[in-house]
């Protein structure tokens, strides 16, 4: 039987999906030591059946079926590494939602504090844009529900829905007395992961937050944009990575391609050579040539790692930051039929187009920049990279954890950025930018968790 898989990079805790293809059963010849192996194979799977019927019969409680045979799933495939997982039916229907970037909501990014969901920002032209939803709303109720002691996850999946249905909100605003009652239609919604701005009048600044199915035609819609409105005297580009976990290998390819006329963008390798596949740029750089500046830190995980290693190696763009995650795995998605969910397994390697893996490595920027952390902020737990995650798969050489992933809010305390508007300028330039010292320095947690519905 054919099945068809789903190729996927995945950050520590973060998965998506990627384009399908399809895999022939192998022929398999076995011999007297393969056979005996299979023999050993078979005993220990009639001691797991034992163990099985024992907990069946003789737990104090009556145990869930169902809920055994997937818990000894997710431990076998947990087993084998951070990256491969057992998801259930609802989790695989939120992966495929979340890699498509797209599904019926209300156009809110909110978040979680201290209890209540508050309001980030309001997505433009979507129903909350529409009604008039604003930053720093807090929301009470949904259709009379009181929102309070749901997780995030929660109020989004209610707030997520089939387009034309209809949702009633409670909103308390700062200013107001009263809470609003407004009534929202879900809509087509469309998760912005790419955002741009013009920087100090002469740069074009693309932050891309993840790598789902709507990035690479943002990306090419900002590029466009922006070099409209700057025109003429368009310095360069910053290309901003930091604290994105990563998404589609197709993306992170198409991504690169963005900025390259040729050459490899990155290879993959699995268990067996036969495996090995290579993806190559095509002629047609978006950005004409112009400087490149890409930004990252120890947020910045697989699909991003993918670009930054790719414009690095073929001396496209100057990297700046703080070293990467180091997340050099791919993960197929495997369906396993209506209603079983899917098995998301490591299946290969990937390698920059020198050849490099950056497993439990991490990208090393061409210009370290630490950022001036509060004092406040110190204390808090570092971010790990790939070679603090237990049983994560192990690579030649020193391996390399924990990197600096905080961002200023406000851009003008941005050392990093400033930095790279200054190279793009001519201010400073590559050799003249001394890296800092150590690259161990204490790190703080990304933003909160913010999801969009």
């Amino acid at each position: 039987m054919m099945r068809k898989t789903s190729v996927i990079l995945l950050s520590a805790a973060t998965g998506a999906a990627l384009t399908l293809f399809v895999t022939q059963p192998r022929a398999v010849f076995m011999g007297s030591s393969a056979r005996a192996a299979t023999a050993d194979t078979y005993r220990q799977l009639n001691l797991f059946g034992d163990v099985f019927e024992r907990v069946r019969s003789d737990y104090v409680e009556k145990p869930d079926d169902t809920k055994l045979v997937e818990s000894a799933i997710s431990g076998m495939l947990t087993g084998l590494d951070p990256h491969s997982s057992y998801m259930d039916a609802k989790s695989f229907r939120d992966m495929q939602v979340q890699t498509r970037g797209e599904f019926g909501g209300l156009g809110i990014e909110v978040t979680m504090e201290d209890g209540l969901i508050k309001v980030v920002s309001p997505i433009d032209d979507t129903p909350a844009s529409r009604a008039g939803i604003m930053a720093n709303d807090i929301i009470t109720n949904l259709d009379d529900e009181a929102v309070q002691g749901l997780t995030l996850n929660q109020a989004v999946e209610k707030m997520r829905g089939p387009v034309n249905t209809k949702i009633k909100l409670k909103i308390v605003r700062k200013g107001q007395d009263n809470p609003i009652d407004v009534t929202l239609v879900r809509d087509n919604i469309r998760v912005r992961s790419v955002r741009a701005r013009v920087e100090a009048d002469d740069i074009a600044y693309i932050r891309i937050t993840t790598f789902n199915e709507q990035t690479t035609e943002g990306l090419k819609k900002e590029i466009a944009n922006l070099s409209g409105q700057i025109g003429d005297k368009l310095k360069g580009y910053i290309i901003d990575l930091r604290n994105n976990p990563g998404g589609l290998l197709e993306e992170a390819v198409t991504v690169s391609d963005a900025f390259l006329e040729k050459g490899e963008i990155v290879s993959t390798r699995g268990r067996n050579a036969e495996e090995t596949q290579r993806r190559t740029a095509h002629a047609g750089d978006l950005t004409k040539g112009k400087p490149i500046i890409v930004l990252v830190n120890g947020g910045s995980a697989s699909a991003s790692e993918i670009v930054a290693g790719a414009l690095q190696d073929h001396k496209r763009a100057t990297i700046v930051g703080t070293r990467s995650f180091g997340k050099g795995s791919v993960q197929t998605i495997i369906p396993l039929g209506s209603g079983n969910g899917a098995l998301r397994l490591t299946t290969a390697r990937y390698y920059t187009p020198s050849g490099k893996s950056i497993q439990a490595k991490g990208i090393v920027p061409d210009i370290e920049v630490l950022q001036d952390v509060p004092e406040e902020l110190k204390s808090r737990t570092d971010t790990k990279g790939e070679a603090s995650l237990r049983g994560h798969l192990k690579n030649d050489g020193d391996e390399k954890t924990g990197s600096q992933s905080y961002v200023p809010p406000d851009a003008k305390d941005d050392k990093a950025l400033k930095l790279a508007d200054d190279l793009l300028h001519g201010i400073k330039n590559s050799a003249s930018a001394a890296p800092t010292p150590g690259n161990d320095s204490k790190a703080v947690p990304a933003d909160k968790p913010k999801a969009a519905n």
